[in-house]
């Protein structure tokens, strides 16, 4: 049976960074000086030092940019249409941004037969399948595949979407885009665990090329776990005033529980490239407790989070490609990424 390989992966962020900012304006939010003081405490440990947005915060202000203090207005956030609009406008310009970072050439354009696309931060149609293979000339009978409303492990179920397909037609390419604007759905509120999303989300793209044959990172197996009794611990839907996230503080511990019961297998296999999904520094700190890892091991990961914060789906994919840039031929990997559910997805690999 064929193998399908990940041979380049290009990633591209907003140029707008809004961490400091965002951070300053969710203090305002919260009228509750006790929850106002938590949440500053909770900034100052995210080990978060930048984020980056399609929304400007700073001027001089673009006739066509999103100016972000217009955008969220106290008292008057935007509806999930005016969300929408932006992603429309906005979503397409962050693409093709990452796909001029791929570099691909006209040979490996032509053995692209398959486009797949995760997003769980905006929707529209024609979408982003038709804008790929418009701006890169592809093939009009190219077939499309998209993942939406996953969250944060979309990458890795992409991944397993791309496998698939190599596997039935080992001479055809895939091209996988993950793109995600977390940052139009920032929500008014005076619950702390709603504001948090000010606090550690940001926007970002990453576009990978897979295809059978040999060359950077194997993909050699996938795993998913349903954590029993955590099913409304990570909830995501779509509401009147854009899409509603509601994240438990209890998400950590039950990782790392679920882990040191069951995580054994992954931490004893000779992995040495973690490619863990940075959903904020406790999950990470909960990975490495469930797994007993040294402390070095999650250094990529750590380092996307405090470069551009969680940018859901593409997030892991900005880990991979920094462990690509160093992995020596023959170390094992392993990617894994949480979202709702709670769900786990994990996809072991190797680097050739």
């Amino acid at each position: 049976m064929a193998n399908a390989f990940i041979h380049r992966i290009a990633t591209a962020a907003p140029e707008h960074e809004v961490h400091g900012a965002f951070v300053a304006f969710a203090g305002k939010l919260l009228q509750d000086d006790r929850a106002r003081s938590l949440f500053h405490r909770m900034a100052a440990k995210a080990e978060i030092e930048r984020r980056y947005s399609v929304l400007q915060v700073v001027p001089p202000f673009a006739d066509d940019a999103v100016n972000a203090h217009e955008f969220y207005q106290l008292n008057g956030f935007p509806g999930t249409e005016e969300r929408m609009r932006v992603y429309e406008r906005w979503a397409p310009r962050l693409l093709y941004k990452a796909l001029d970072r791929l570099n691909l050439t006209q040979a490996e354009r032509g053995r692209i037969r398959h486009v797949i696309v995760t997003s769980c931060t905006g929707h529209y149609a024609p979408g982003l399948d038709f804008a790929i293979i418009d701006y890169l000339g592809l093939s009009r009978e190219v077939s499309r595949t998209m993942i939406g409303f996953m969250g944060c492990y979309a990458a890795i179920n992409g991944l397993r979407q791309a496998q698939h397909i190599v596997r039935s037609a080992p001479d055809e390419s895939v091209l996988l885009v993950n793109l995600e604007l977390c940052t139009l759905h920032l929500q008014e509120s005076q619950d702390l665990a709603e504001v948090l999303s000010f606090l550690i989300f940001g926007d970002g793209c990453a576009v990978s090329l897979i295809s059978g044959e040999p060359g950077g990172l194997a993909i050699d197996a996938f795993r998913t776990v349903m954590v029993e009794g955590t099913r409304d611990l990570i909830t995501w839907r779509i509401g009147d005033g854009g899409f509603l996230m509601h994240l438990s503080g209890q998400v950590p511990g039950e990782i790392e529980k679920w882990l040191q019961q069951a995580g054994g297998e992954l931490a004893n296999n000779g992995t040495s490239l973690w490619a863990i999904h940075p959903g904020g520094n406790s999950v990470l700190d909960a990975v490495e407790r469930g797994l007993d890892l040294p402390a070095k091991a999650l250094t990529a990961s750590r380092h996307v989070l405090r470069s551009y914060g969680n940018m859901s789906s593409a997030t892991v994919m900005f880990v991979l490609e920094e462990l690509m840039r160093s992995a020596q031929a023959g170390e094992k990997g392993l990617a894994m990424s949480f979202g709702p559910g709670l769900t786990a997805e994990t996809m072991e690999f190797h680097a050739v």
